[in-house]
């Protein structure tokens, strides 16, 4: 029997610095991906968000897809990165009225994901208001991702709800207790170890929040950070200030212990998954090792190489078995 393998893929906006797709699909063809996150792009008509994008420039992005060899792994939407109350708190964070925020960008995520012949989302867990305590949103926030959950689960599609910071679900136990009282088999988490070093989490502290996390694991993001003081934790996150992203094997995430932790639940999480029509568990790269904020980040192609590369050291080390094109690859490519 063949060993577990996690699924390599990347947020592809992150290794161009014009954003266009061929810039994008030409960097991650050469790194060896197959698998890329579909988030900002250039489809010829200009940059566009994954969730603003036209028939045709879908149609352009599934043609260069098939050139390239590249399959989406999710769509990196922002669903769920507006406030769950409509008052002014100091950010600049939008308010949309849960109704016509199911009924549209909801709904549009779900036709995008059909489109690009994926079966996973990523989206977020809502903003209360800058200082509040996230506890007490909590309950309203169930109520919203529930809903989210259920509108994927009737497209036959899977929600992954990431952590990060000044959401209701910024840490692991949180967003742990969100999938609980969401119970719901259309909703998964997504680990990002960046996420929570940001917001003054130990190494041994980001372990902590993903052993909360891992009942409900989905998927993984790989970015790191250098280490921050403690007195951070609990405090407002200024993303678009943040500026010490590092590759997954010199930061402070505790990438190693993670994934060998990992290589034990692959082949039951992996089975859980394929149930649902995911081909596997994926480890998605958002390294921003160039700089990265709310709604987004850059690595380069020189960038992501490394963040790759870094990845795959602390992967080897972890002994946990993955794929990155090679000859066999290419001659099944040219039909030979």
């Amino acid at each position: 029997m063949p060993k577990a393998q996690v699924l390599l893929s990347a947020l592809a906006d992150e290794a161009a610095f014009h954003l266009t797709a061929v810039e994008q699909f030409s960097a991650l063809a050469a790194l060896g991906l197959e698998y890329y996150s579909l988030r900002n792009i250039d489809a010829g008509k200009g940059v566009r968000n994954v969730m603003q994008l036209t028939l045709a420039e879908i149609r352009t992005i599934r043609h260069l897809e098939d050139e390239y060899g590249l399959n989406v792994a999710s769509i990196a939407s922002p669903i769920g990165k507006v406030k769950l109350v409509d008052e002014a708190d100091g950010t600049k964070n939008a308010y949309v009225p849960f109704k016509q925020y199911l009924a549209k960008d909801v709904a549009k995520a779900c036709e995008l994901a059909h489109a690009f012949e994926t079966k996973l989302i990523r989206g977020f867990s809502f903003y209360p208001p800058k200082g509040a305590k996230p506890e007490a949103y909590l309950e309203e926030a169930v109520d919203r991702i529930g809903r989210i959950a259920e509108a994927c689960h009737r497209s036959d599609l899977t929600f992954g709800l990431e952590v990060e910071a000044n959401l209701v679900g910024r840490t692991g136990k949180l967003l742990a207790e969100v999938h609980r009282r969401v119970n719901h088999p259309a909703l998964v988490l997504v680990f990002d170890a960046a996420n929570l070093i940001v917001q003054g989490y130990s190494t041994a502290g980001v372990y902590a929040e993903w052993e909360a996390m891992k009942p409900g694991l989905g998927w993984v993001h790989v970015k790191d950070y250098r280490k921050v003081s403690a007195r951070a934790r609990g405090r407002h996150v200024e993303e678009d200030h943040l500026a010490n992203f590092v590759p997954a094997d010199v930061g402070a995430g505790g990438h190693e212990r993670i994934f060998a932790d990992l290589r034990g639940m692959l082949p039951a999480l992996t089975k859980k998954l394929e149930r649902r029509g995911i081909p596997g568990v994926f480890v998605d790269l958002e390294p921003h090792v160039r700089g990265g904020g709310q709604f987004g980040g850059t690595s380069g192609p020189d960038g992501m190489g490394i963040a790759l590369r870094g990845l795959c050291r602390v992967l080897d080390t972890a002994k946990v078995d993955y794929h990155l094109r090679d000859f066999d690859d290419l001659l099944a490519a040219r039909g030979l």
